[in-house]
């Protein structure tokens, strides 16, 4: 009877290597994922902050604009 080799043999090391990267990229994702949730957030505030108004005597005309934009809540 011939023994038989076992291929690819892993040491304790290599499992404790792949479990920290792999932990690691899952953390940075989430880290990332939390800050452009802020920052997405910040952002949708500071628009719906701004409101624009159109003067009508400012030498445009709004037949040529289209129809004038809605009008939003004033907080």
């Amino acid at each position: 009877m011939k023994n038989k080799k076992k291929h690819q043999v892993k040491s304790k090391f290599y499992y404790i290597f792949w479990g920290t990267a792999t932990f690691s990229v899952l953390a940075g994702q989430l880290y990332v994922g939390s800050g452009y949730r802020q920052m997405s957030k910040s952002f949708n505030r500071i628009m719906d902050a701004v409101i624009v108004e159109i003067d009508k005597n400012s030498g445009y005309d709004l037949d040529d604009w289209g129809p004038p934009p809605p009008k939003y809540l004033e907080l």
